[in-house]
């Protein structure tokens, strides 16, 4: 079976750190959707990244612990289920060196035609890239 995850690596600068020493909740946002986006980028047939982009449409993230500046997290996305409609719903989490969760997120976004600016239901050729739906396989 294909494996469905999509990796990529963040490493906390300076300007990452807020007051308490560590990345500020503002950038785990930016790095959920630099992630979802180098997957799209990857992933998506060329056509498709022509004609569409996502907007996000909702972000459920939980802190478990924090990185601090110079540290690198390795970040994890899957998409755990098919599209409902124009909704393509995203799994997040960020692994420290230990290989520990420290931020998980689930996010929602929504499919954009860039023509007219309205979203658009996913169909199931654009969604077939990031098959297989669920858990990421071993």
């Amino acid at each position: 079976m294909a494996d469905n995850r999509f990796t990529l690596a963040f490493t906390a600068a300076p300007e990452h750190i807020d007051e308490l020493g560590h990345v500020n909740n503002a950038v785990w946002v930016r790095w959920i959707q630099d992630v979802a986006t180098s997957h799209w980028d990857k992933v998506a047939r060329p056509e498709d990244r022509a004609a569409y982009v996502w907007m996000v449409t909702r972000h459920e993230i939980d802190y478990r612990g924090n990185v601090s500046e110079g540290e690198t997290v390795t970040a994890e996305t899957f998409i755990p289920a098919p599209p409902k409609g124009a909704r393509f719903d995203r799994r997040v989490d960020f692994r420290n060196a230990e290989g520990k969760v420290v931020v998980s997120a689930n996010t929602t976004w929504a499919m954009i035609d860039k023509a007219s600016g309205r979203p658009q239901r996913v169909r199931l050729d654009i969604a077939a890239p990031f098959e297989p739906f669920g858990e990421p396989t071993d």
